[in-house]
């Protein structure tokens, strides 16, 4: 009994020197290719844990396959071991695929301008690691399962109703496996990634994450806007960095007629060319309406980016309303109202009525869009030429030219 101990004490010994041999190994061959490369150093920080945890269960393993004295106690230690193999394994080839994401992501960095290429890659390789990792855990939870006979025994009847198991899952799970196919859509799409500026449901923010499921908004105020998927594949919405992050701003003003916008396209020159928040590339005022007692004033303007382009707007209105109050007083938008007696009005109401044209006086003739000349008569004719205009000269002479037999 005593020497069936000793000799799996004995295998346990030599299971763990050579597992020591070999991580001490890797780790050589690691810092050597270190000097050279990046990636030794992220394939260590990340899978050291799991590369040592799975040599540790492989030299458990064969020291109770070899050595355990006990028959029933080496079948249970025996599975039991399997199982933390195989769970090693998937954790040390999920951290794999960690470490090649994040040498890949390693090369595109999406802190520079122009990052556009940069976040396309950069959110396809998150959702292909999420789904890697996920069909990985799948993959090791079943296999874990297959180590059971009865389990393996139940796999036949399984797989013959595999058909309605699965239509009935697609069913039961249809809104779910939605969403997948909307996530994967959206990302190898091109249609919107990681540190996208959109607006969506009225709101406006940074794409933050983008999952299978689901797509996480960082807003503006600090607040997180969750949407699913699908969200993004079937509503409209507003990506401000589809192409680039520059963009243009409007700031409006409705203004009194005394505004001068000569002056104040000189003020706005101004302002923009002591701010740095201005990237140069545009800026113009322009009136561009003038009714009901007021002149709106638009002024657009540019920036490199969103954040950027809110600072300046609101700068830009501030300086402006200061300036109007403090140079252009007139301008600033007023009321008025007429006061007048009601004898004055019935007087004047009286005095502006158009006096009646006798049965004898000629109508005004008045040149209008259409009417009251030549070119207003071949503006018309384009819009009448299917329907001809015959009006009462024309009727008389054609009836002088009608011979008198046909009267």
């Amino acid at each position: 009994m005593w020497d069936g101990w000793m000799d799996f004490g004995i295998a346990v010994l030599v299971g763990l020197v050579a597992a020591t041999l070999v991580a001490v190994v890797a780790s050589i061959a690691l810092r050597i290719a270190g000097r050279r490369h990046r990636w030794p150093e992220v394939l260590t920080r990340t899978s050291r844990s799991p590369f040592r945890t799975l040599l540790l269960t492989i030299a458990l393993w064969g020291a109770v396959r070899t050595a355990f004295p006990d028959e029933l106690w080496r079948s249970i230690l025996g599975q039991v071991l399997t199982i933390l193999i195989i769970g090693a394994s998937a954790w040390l080839l999920a951290s794999l695929v960690v470490v090649v994401t994040d040498v890949a992501l390693g090369r595109y960095r999406i802190d520079v301008p122009d990052n556009r290429v940069a976040r396309r890659i950069r959110t396809q390789m998150l959702i292909v690691r999420r789904l890697a990792v996920a069909i990985i855990i799948i993959i090791g939870i079943g296999a874990a399962l297959l180590t059971f006979d009865s389990v393996r025994a139940v796999g036949a009847s399984v797989l013959a109703s595999a058909g309605i198991a699965s239509v009935v899952a697609g069913l039961a799970a249809q809104s779910v496996l939605a969403n997948v196919f909307a996530g994967l859509q959206i990302v190898f799409s091109d249609a919107l990634r990681v540190d996208d500026v959109v607006v969506a449901e009225g709101e406006w923010g940074r794409v933050g994450e983008i999952t299978l499921s689901y797509v996480v908004l960082d807003l503006w105020d600090e607040r997180r806007l969750v949407l699913p998927c699908t969200y993004f594949t079937t509503t409209p919405f507003e990506n401000w960095t589809r192409r680039g992050s520059e963009l243009m701003g409007a700031v409006e003003m409705d203004l009194d007629w005394n505004v001068s916008p000569g002056r104040m396209r000189e003020h706005l020159h101004d302002v923009l060319e002591t701010t740095d928040l201005w990237d140069g590339r545009a800026s113009v005022l322009q009136v561009t309406d003038a009714v009901a007692g007021y002149v709106r004033v638009r002024i657009l303007i540019t920036a490199k980016d969103a954040p950027t382009l809110a600072d300046l707007r609101t700068l830009v209105r501030e300086a402006m309303v200061t300036w109007v109050q403090e140079s252009m007083p007139d301008a600033l938008p007023v009321q008025r109202v007429v006061m007048a007696e009601a004898g004055a009005a019935g007087s004047s109401a009286a005095s502006s009525e158009p006096q009646r044209r006798t049965k004898t006086e000629p109508a005004a003739t008045t040149e209008g869009l259409f009417t009251g000349s030549a070119e207003a008569e071949r503006r018309a004719s384009t819009f009448t030429n299917a329907i001809p205009i015959v009006t009462q000269d024309g009727l008389d002479a054609e009836r002088d030219r009608e011979p008198d037999a046909a009267r």
